[in-house]
């Protein structure tokens, strides 16, 4: 299994739903945000068979983080991080060899609460975690600046991703996961933020990063994602 790109989503995003039965995806260094989408090559056959189960059975599918030591483990149940996120496939195509190409599109972030027994692949219960809420006077402040920064950041960017202001009049919460999984590549701050129920935490170190990039112009610019609405 393999990341082959993300993007943006249709921002008015459904409920996840049951989250009683999910479908585990796990990967080492890919982190899922609502309003994301996620492009993936599935060739393991476990994977493949988890692939058709969740087209069949409309179930959600999460996309844990591999905990660290999972090559140990890799062909059994290595630990995942609990915090992941979870969505649905919203495009699918089976190959000639039986691998999917699919693109799952973010929904929530959840907590895996327990797994539960499956074979060949693995399936968990989950609880979805939602954002704290916000004061809207810093909020709105902190989305001007984010804003702010993304204009100053903007002869960096290339392709879409330029046009992410545009994408942020959504809730505090959803504008700095849409921020997040478009620009930040960095699976460990991914995760972080992942986390992060606080949406003005979030925002605040979006801001802090994206001040420092714009600032000292160190290191290569954003890849374009490969999927685009």
């Amino acid at each position: 299994m393999s990341r082959e790109g993300a993007s943006r989503a249709n921002d008015d995003l459904p409920r996840v739903g049951d989250l009683s039965r999910v479908g585990l995806f796990p990967l080492p260094n890919v982190v899922l945000f609502p309003a994301q989408l996620l492009a993936l090559h599935v060739f393991e056959p476990r994977y493949r068979r988890l692939v058709r189960d969740v087209i069949a059975q409309n179930l959600p599918l999460a996309v844990p983080r591999l905990a660290p030591g999972f090559d140990a483990d890799y062909y059994g149940a290595p630990a995942v991080l609990p915090t992941c996120g979870v969505g649905e496939i919203r495009e699918y195509s089976e190959l000639p060899d039986g691998c999917y190409n699919i693109v799952v599109r973010g929904l929530a972030r959840v907590r895996l609460v327990e797994e539960l027994r499956s074979e060949p692949y693995r399936v968990a219960r989950a609880e979805e975690l939602v954002s704290l809420p916000a004061a809207a006077p810093v909020g709105e402040a902190l989305r001007t600046e984010l804003i702010k920064q993304l204009r100053r950041l903007a002869p960096q960017l290339s392709g879409p991703v330029q046009n992410l202001e545009l994408r942020l009049r959504a809730d505090l919460g959803q504008s700095a996961d849409i921020v997040a999984g478009a620009l930040i590549e960095d699976p460990d701050f991914r995760q972080e933020l992942l986390q992060e129920l606080d949406p003005c935490r979030r925002l605040s170190w979006l801001i802090a990063h994206l001040h420092g990039r714009a600032s000292t112009k160190v290191g290569a610019a954003p890849r374009t994602p490969a999927h685009w609405n």
